[in-house]
Order: C-alpha cells, then structure tokens, then sequence
C-alpha cells in the first residue's frame, strides 16, 4: 500500500484487524523500511489486538525519494512530516513505537504533538551522539563498501544508497556530534516505556537515564541481556511481552 504525504509516495503497511483501540505506529532505525520490521508488526498486532502500521520514511524501503537530501536536522523535519503521514493514514492519535533514530523522531514528535501521542515505546532511542555510536557507523560505512552489506540491504530499499549515505552521511559528520534532544524531553508529558540491549553497539543506557529523568510522563524501563541494538528482533519475545503488557491498560 502506498500513501501520498507532500506529494510523494510512501509505502505503508497495515497489520492486524480493525479495534476500538488507538493503533500503533512503527518508526524504523536509521537503516530500516516496512520489510526490515519482518513479522514483528503481525505479532504485536496479534499479541496486543490493535492495528499495527508500519511506513518506509522517504528514500527508504519503496517510498519514493524525498524532494531534498537529509540534512543534519532530518530527525526534526522526520517528526515535522510524521503529521501529514498521520493524516493520509486516517490516524488521529496513536502509540508510537521507536528504534532508534525512529524513537529519536518519536520523541521530537511527542514534544511538538503531544496530543496526537498516547504513549511512546522506544527500542534504543538516541538524545544525543555517543562516541560509541560513531565508532559503530564508521564500522558500518566500512562493511557497506567491502563486504555484502549493500547487497544484503538492498534487498529492503529501492534506493540502497541514498537510505545508506542519509542516515551514515549525516552521523559521521563533525558537526552533527553537537546534536542533542534533551531540551525536548521535559515537554514529553505521555507514558514512555524504554527499552535497550545490554550489548547495544549504536549507544549505552546514558541514552535511557537521560529521557527518564527528563520527561514528565511515567517511564517503564527494560534492559535486556544478550541483546544488541535491535530487542525487537534479538529478545523478540520479551518485546513483545513488555509492550503488550504496557499498553493492557491503555486506549
């Protein structure tokens, strides 16, 4: 399914069936699109027994590519969109769930829209650059131009390597280690559930201590052993359990 949102084309993708309850709305990492998510959308669709959409932010997944290329403040003018990606999808408000850039722009969005959000769920949400974030995507760009990584993603994006450069571009930029979300978090006022590998090689949990003392809504806080950057995938199960039982009594 495709929606257009600024005149532009961005695939979406529907999961679950029609209920009372507020949906839920998946933000993808830096890297991510529609496809990337696998079937974790179908079960928390199952597991919550709300609608689930996923979209592929433009220059990812089949979204066509945006009219200018990212600039070192995409995550805001992502959170900025995220309203005209809202509309066309008939969603007035929703439960937001965030990996990691996508948690970043879920944050900014939550600041901006608070009445559009009923909660937050982030997977390694970032509010700031860590050095060890950047070790992690010099790495990255290295295995992008000398191993199968691009042909491994490009399985997931039409355009491989303008979703590649615009998220690898834009964090290994000098000035872009300036970047920092906290004056967003006191305006966050909506349940926020946290989650975060131990292992995570994109950030540490200074990330999560600094939204959870910040923001003025409630904070449920996971720290998941044997995990990397993406719970949702490596400890799928305990993700899935630790949303569903956040939004049980929730709208």
């Amino acid at each position: 399914m495709r929606l257009t949102v600024a005149g532009k084309k961005i695939e979406v993708a529907w999961r679950g069936r029609h209920s009372a309850a507020l949906p839920i709305v998946l933000l993808h990492e830096g890297l991510g699109s529609v496809s990337m998510w696998r079937s974790f959308p179908e079960a928390l669709a199952a597991r919550t027994g709300r609608r689930v959409m996923a979209y592929s932010r433009f220059g990812h997944g089949k979204s066509d590519l945006s009219s200018e290329p990212h600039s070192l403040q995409f995550m805001h003018d992502e959170a900025r969109l995220l309203p005209a990606v809202l509309d066309a999808a008939g969603i007035d408000q929703a439960h937001l769930v965030g990996h990691s850039d996508g948690g970043s722009i879920a944050l900014i969005f939550a600041a901006e829209h608070p009445r559009r959000v009923a909660s937050l769920l982030l997977e390694a949400p970032h509010v700031f650059v860590e050095d060890l974030s950047v070790a992690s995507i010099e790495q990255r760009t290295a295995d992008y131009h000398q191993t199968n990584l691009r042909q491994r993603l490009a399985r997931h994006h039409r355009h491989v390597d303008v979703a590649f450069h615009g998220w690898s571009d834009i964090w290994l930029d000098p000035e872009f280690r300036q970047w920092n979300l906290e004056a967003f978090l006191p305006s966050i006022s909506c349940p926020v559930l946290l989650i975060q590998g131990e292992q995570d090689e994109y950030g540490t949990l200074r990330q999560l201590d600094a939204i959870a003392q910040q923001v003025r809504g409630t904070v449920e806080r996971l720290v998941l052993p044997d995990c990397g950057h993406s719970p949702h995938r490596d400890q799928r199960d305990q993700v899935l359990s630790a949303m569903t039982a956040f939004l049980c009594s929730r709208a």
